[in-house]
């Protein structure tokens, strides 16, 4: 299992993601066309030129966060996520161009039990993207419902597959 349970996150921990990703022209453009997203400032590169500051189309922000998050998934909750629970605070402090190169780092700001689950904990994520410059370009706090680790393996209890292939 790649991903960590509940029990395994320490509040404090920093995950410095090895994976990044170069965004290219067609992300972009594939993402805000089937998203719906009309915005001239992501698919017209001739409006980008001659009427906005950056003179370039910027990627759709909705991308930026999806990469980012993305990006955490296989140090963070492969295979041991309930659900996410939402997205709080994002914020793009730069904008990100076709080109950039994303990378992400993960910091646990939080973690609780249950209260209604005994078996999960409430983990909150504070994901970072930085472009090829080192320069923040997204942030965002994430709460997840995480699994807690499972009862030490070879007990044969009531769900586990050494119970599943034994007779009752």
């Amino acid at each position: 299992m790649a991903g960590l349970y509940y029990d395994e996150f320490k509040f404090g921990q920093i995950f410095q993601h090895s994976v990044r990703r170069t965004i290219t022209e067609a992300d972009n453009v594939w993402f805000s066309t089937t998203t719906c997203n009309p915005a001239a400032i992501h698919i017209d590169e001739d409006y980008c030129r001659n009427h906005t500051e950056f003179g370039q189309r910027i990627v759709n922000s909705a991308f930026t966060l999806g990469l980012m998050v993305g990006l955490s998934v296989g140090d963070t909750t492969l295979g041991t996520t309930v659900g996410n629970l939402g997205f709080e605070e994002c914020r793009f402090p730069r904008p990100v161009f076709h080109g950039d190169t994303i990378r992400s780092e993960t910091e646990v700001i939080d973690k609780r039990e249950s209260k209604s689950r005994p078996n999960q904990g409430i983990v909150t994520f504070m994901h970072r993207a930085f472009n090829q410059k080192g320069e923040l370009v997204a942030q965002c706090k994430r709460p997840a419902l995480m699994m807690r680790k499972p009862e030490a393996s070879g007990s044969g209890g009531p769900g586990s597959v050494l119970s599943a292939c034994l007779p009752i």
